[in-house]
């Protein structure tokens, strides 16, 4: 159980005053509490679609050390507990990914989660929290993803992107309105990774 410090602390006693999330099942309620409490947006309890199997079989997957592939370094920067899964990959940096932008057409975020792909192989659990192009690729690849974070921010295609996501099938967590982002999208993730669901409780 990680040391939390006295703000984090009363920032949860005051959202757990302004809503009651106890209905919601241990992964969703944890999910949901990390979200807003990133993002000071009590919106999101509506806003969120959650799916507590899908959210176990993402925690599986994390725990038997499957890969995590995030789209932004910004997400991957908002990931605290690196020791509880496998490899982290992001490939936005990586110069291969502009060269096949710019062969292909495609945005650079959009090779990126190609290359990530071909990297990691299926399985992996992806945290996309900035470019909807990067969640629009992951749909069209073979990548049979243990569960896909999808929480891209934005205007052009992000709301349009998470309804892909959901219309698949694939396990996920998205949520329906433009808002998102690579603070969110960790949050989601680092919910998964502090939460005992064995115990039945989360060691906030």
């Amino acid at each position: 159980m990680r040391s939390v410090h006295a703000i984090e602390s009363e920032s949860y006693r005051i959202l757990n005053s302004r809503i009651d999330l106890s209905a919601l099942a241990p992964l969703s309620r944890a999910v949901t509490e990390r979200v807003v409490h990133a993002s000071a947006d009590l919106a999101y309890v509506e806003d969120l679609r959650c799916d507590e199997a899908a959210l176990r079989r993402g925690q599986q997957a994390l725990r038997a050390g499957r890969p995590v592939i995030v789209d932004v370094q910004m997400v991957a920067a908002g990931i605290t507990r690196r020791d509880r899964f496998g490899e982290l990959i992001c490939r936005v940096a990586d110069p291969a990914a502009a060269l096949l932008a710019s062969q292909t057409g495609c945005t650079r975020s959009a090779a990126a989660a190609r290359l990530a792909y071909e990297q990691a192989g299926p399985g992996a659990v992806w945290v996309i929290g900035c470019a909807p192009t990067a969640l629009f690729e992951l749909l069209e690849l073979p990548a049979e993803p243990a569960l896909v974070i999808g929480l891209p921010v934005g205007f052009v295609g992000a709301a349009e992107s998470k309804a892909a996501l959901r219309a698949s099938g694939l396990a996920s967590v998205s949520n329906v309105s433009e808002k998102g982002g690579s603070a969110v999208a960790a949050a989601a993730l680092n919910a998964l990774l502090y939460t005992d669901c064995s115990a039945g409780e989360d060691d906030l």
